[in-house]
Formats: structure tokens, C-alpha cells, sequence
């Protein structure tokens, strides 16, 4: 019997990682238990993100799985020095993701963080016949050191002091799947630490989204938002872009069009709530898996 058979009726949860789910889902397959390769023809995709923001330096990295293929990146946005380094890899690449850590260890960019991470936003949502799961943490502290390959010879480590977002995922998403996205970090004008995650396409029900906004840690989900074609807005953000990482893929079963440009944010991220300061990304992506 196929795992989505065992689907509630509604389909929409929202709550704390590793609390105890309502009774409806207990004949899924969810995380921290390990999901099927497949439901029905579905592929699980998986991945687990990790992206980090402060004034001088932003970074993504990420392994992810479309049934039994795995990829890696890794993308660095030095905006001291104006340099942009990425590279993407099949298996596991330079790109490193074991508990609480982060590393990327390339001939160019040597990354290490320790994160200080929490249990996380989960969501559970339908997707056509099938289900997709994600946990999202966001504005958690991300410390460590970077070694770029133009800081020259003999040049210390810079030390990575930052706050970081974190995004799981393990779904069976529809064949054709497309989504608009973005996650940063910021401070209000009145001083708090904010920090989002915000999406159009997927997991984005009216209620029991994983759109959250995070004020000095405390997560509410968001309202829905709507994303400007050219990701120059998301609802009351203004974003300018600096660097786009880029990637447009046709490997036959599988054909992606991805773009993720790093840089600034401005406006309003809640009613009442204007940003000071903010850095992150936005992303779109229309995939066939």
C-alpha cells in the first residue's frame, strides 16, 4: 500500500519539531524517522540547506537527493571584497552537513560552522496525491572561521560570527513543481532581531504554512505573500541583488531552472515591524523530478 494512503482528509500541520503530532499523521512516514525512497512513481526529494547572512559575508551550502541521485553546492558572496565563489557537484562534492556543523572544504573556500540550532518549525502539507515535510530554523547563531583563496597567502582565517537559516525538507513533491522563495536575517528599528522564511507555491496553505517570521526568536506564522516576477519584492520587502547564483539543468527526467540571488532587504516584514537592516536571499526554481 502506498505511504499516501494514509493521508488525512485536510492535510495542513504546523508545530514544533519533535512535539507530538495530532493523531491524524501517525500513519506517516516523518522525520526523524527515515522516509521511503519512493510513493507510488514519486521520488523522495530531500535536502538539507544551511545559508548564513552579515554584513560582510553570505554563504549557502546544501545536499540534497532526487531519489537515488545526490547533489551538492556550495555558494560564498564576500561582500568585503567583492568576490563571489560557487560550485555545484554530483554525490557529496566539497560540502560536509553533519550535526550542528557545516563545512565546505574546496582548494578555494575552506568553511566552518559550529550552529547553534533549536528544534525548528515543522509543517507537514499535501502535495497533489502526496505529502511534503519541512523544518525551518532561522535567525540561530552560526560561528566559526572562512578561508578564501583571494585573501592571500599566509592570511588568517576570518572569523564567521553570523546568523544562519536552516531548512530541511524531505517530500514527495508533484512531478512539476515550482515555487518562489526567501529566507534572511535583519534587525527592526527598534532594535529586535528578525529573521523569515517566506514562499509561494509550495507548503503555503492559508493556515499551517511554514511561513514564519522570527522576532528575538520567537516564530509566527506569516501571512501569504506574493513575489514580484523579477524577486525585486516579497509582500512589504524590497530586495536589491548583488550576486545570482544560477543553474539551469535538462537531464532528460529531470530539468531545472534555478535562480538564488544574494543581497539586501528593506521595508516592512510585518505590520508594524520595519527593517533597519537586512541581508539574505531570494530564490525561484521550476523543476520536472
Amino acid at each position: 500500500m502506498p505511504i499516501s494512503a494514509h493521508l488525512p482528509a485536510v492535510l495542513s500541520h504546523r508545530g514544533t519539531f519533535g512535539d507530538e503530532r495530532p493523531r491524524a499523521l501517525h500513519g506517516l512516514a516523518l522525520p526523524p524517522a527515515p522516509m521511503p525512497a519512493r510513493d507510488r512513481l514519486r521520488p523522495l526529494k530531500a535536502w538539507r540547506y544551511v545559508a548564513i547572512f552579515a554584513p560582510d559575508l553570505m554563504a549557502c551550502l546544501a545536499s540534497a537527493r532526487i531519489g537515488p541521485a545526490r547533489q551538492s553546492f556550495w555558494a560564498v558572496w564576500d561582500r568585503l571584497g567583492g568576490r563571489f565563489y560557487q560550485r555545484t557537484a554530483l554525490g557529496p562534492g566539497a560540502v560536509s552537513l553533519p550535526a550542528r556543523r557545516a563545512l565546505v572544504r574546496d582548494r578555494r573556500v575552506q568553511l566552518d560552522l559550529a550552529l547553534e540550532e533549536t528544534a525548528g518549525v515543522e509543517t507537514i502539507c499535501r502535495s497533489g496525491a502526496s505529502y511534503a515535510w519541512t523544518r525551518k530554523q532561522a535567525g540561530i547563531r552560526a560561528r566559526g572561521t572562512v578561508r578564501l583563496d583571494g585573501d592571500g597567502d599566509g592570511a588568517r582565517a576570518r572569523i564567521v560570527d553570523a546568523r544562519a537559516v536552516i531548512d530541511d525538507t524531505a517530500a514527495y513533491y508533484e512531478r512539476h513543481t515550482s515555487w518562489r522563495w526567501s529566507a534572511g536575517v535583519g534587525e527592526a528599528s527598534d532594535g529586535r532581531e528578525l529573521a523569515w522564511n517566506l514562499v509561494q507555491g509550495v507548503n503555503d496553505p492559508p493556515r499551517g504554512s511554514e511561513r514564519t517570521i522570527w522576532i528575538d526568536g520567537e516564530p509566527t506564522e506569516a501571512a501569504p505573500v506574493r513575489f514580484a516576477a523579477d524577486l525585486s519584492a516579497v509582500g512589504g520587502l524590497r530586495f536589491q541583488a548583488e550576486v545570482t547564483r544560477r543553474q539551469c539543468q535538462n537531464l532528460v527526467l529531470v530539468r531545472s531552472r534555478y535562480r538564488q540571488p544574494f543581497g539586501t532587504f528593506s521595508g516592512e516584514l510585518a505590520p508594524g515591524v520595519q527593517l533597519a537592516s537586512g541581508y539574505g536571499v531570494m530564490e525561484e526554481h521550476d523543476v520536472w523530478w
